[in-house]
């Protein structure tokens, strides 16, 4: 089934997103894969909060629309794992894999990072322009900033959650797999896909195919991503 569709405003505001993420980061155990994911995520996403209070971006409007629709797919799928449903196929490696112990926190955390680039910020674009009435260039400059803020969560997945020197050994297969996805490619494609979608919106065939196959690779490349690895 395409998950195309918007989705639903329901009562979710800036403020609820992270007191949904801050329930979550309280509830689920530490090495939970979806736990680690969330744990950065909320991390980034408070000193973000922050800073748009602040009056650093031009427009709050905009900003505060793209994020929280943005951070609604990501909870989305945590609620239809919850309750027994299937997430997104982007979702769905995470989910299985969240307490395998052969995978290692930084690959939960890109993951869930994969997932919601690959997948989530397209749909958040179009979902954006559809609820404020407007063009996906005229949200070119809140996706780049949300692209700042995934940068940081990049950081922090390496910079955190990562081992000590051990990382900088090119034997360790973690140093190679944290290498082998790229943050700035997939936010170009991401940026591409949205567009796409956008223009393909009269035509929902057409559309919920086109999210399906992004759907799929995202989860593909999730699958990847948590391989099982050696202590």
């Amino acid at each position: 089934m395409a998950h195309c569709e918007q989705v639903p405003p329901a009562a979710l505001t800036a403020d609820t997103v992270l007191s949904r993420m801050r329930a979550l980061d309280t509830a689920l155990p530490p090495r939970d894969g979806v736990a680690v994911f969330n744990g950065v995520y909320l991390t980034v996403a408070r000193e973000a909060g922050l800073r748009t209070e602040g009056g650093r971006f031009t427009d709050v409007r905009g900003a505060t629309a793209l994020d929280v629709r943005f951070a609604q797919r990501y909870l989305a799928a945590v609620d239809a794992a919850e309750d027994g449903r299937r997430p997104p196929a982007c979702w769905r490696p995470l989910f299985q894999f969240r307490r395998h112990p052969g995978v290692r926190p930084p690959q939960f955390a890109l993951a869930g990072l994969n997932a919601h680039v690959g997948h989530d910020l397209a749909l958040a674009v179009v979902d954006t322009c559809r609820t404020l009435g407007c063009e996906p260039v005229d949200l070119e400059a809140e996706f780049d900033r949300v692209g700042e803020l995934l940068v940081s969560v990049e950081e922090r997945i390496h910079d955190e959650l990562t081992p000590g020197p051990d990382l900088l050994r090119i034997a360790d297969p973690l140093t190679h797999l944290l290498g082998s996805w790229s943050l700035e490619r997939a936010r170009d494609a991401t940026w591409a896909a949205a567009r796409a979608l956008w223009a393909l919106r009269r035509l929902p065939d057409v559309a919920g195919e086109f999210t399906d196959r992004l759907d799929a690779a995202a989860g593909f490349a999730g699958r990847l991503l948590l391989t099982p690895l050696p202590d």
